[in-house]
């Protein structure tokens, strides 16, 4: 698979994702290659940032115990990614649509990717930089979950049961990584 491809995700749910589903990857392949790879990411970056950056960055943010809370937060997404990947299973078959336990870990392995990189934004001391890559990321897995969805379930364009799965997978996922953002402030 080229990055072209890759690129072409979030936007249309043809190509690259028939090149993924035909890869057939297992959950294990997936959990190993992609999402622990991916989820050590955010952790060493706001360990950098937290012990780089201090109380400049954001008041209250260097006195915080920081092994801690990023070995939390690393355990805390790679668990996430097993419950999103059941959660798309259900939500999928729940609303009369069909997708193997592989495609929908493939869709929780691939969704979070965006906000994994966006992460990188830590890299600058800015605080501004940071939200708004943020935000960016959530609107680009949003669109990952909708494309996918609609090319693991062989849906139409403006498919209301597509759009409704990709609602609820979506809240789902903006609760865990809110939860997860809350417990890096919470400790």
């Amino acid at each position: 698979m080229n990055v072209s491809s890759l690129l072409k995700l979030p936007f249309s749910s043809n190509g690259g994702w028939g090149e993924l589903k035909s890869r057939e990857l297992s959950i294990a392949t997936l959990a190993w290659f992609v999402v622990v790879p991916m989820s050590l990411l955010p952790p060493v970056l706001l360990y950098y940032a937290g012990t780089h950056y201090g109380d400049e960055f954001i008041a209250g943010f260097g006195g915080k115990e920081w092994r801690f809370i990023t070995t939390i937060l690393f355990l805390a997404e790679l668990l996430t990614f097993f419950v999103m990947g059941w959660l798309i299973h259900a939500v999928v078959e729940s609303h009369k649509l069909e997708i193997s336990y592989n495609n929908a870990y493939l869709l929780a392995a691939i969704a979070p990717l965006p906000l994994w990189l966006s992460s990188l934004a830590l890299l600058v001391p800015a605080v501004a930089i940071s939200v708004i890559a943020v935000m960016a990321a959530m609107v680009l897995s949003c669109t990952l979950v909708y494309q996918g969805l609609r090319s693991l379930c062989h849906r139409s364009p403006d498919d209301v049961l597509t759009m409704s799965v990709t609602y609820t997978v979506m809240a789902a996922s903006l609760l865990a990584w809110g939860l997860l953002m809350a417990m890096v402030w919470a400790f």
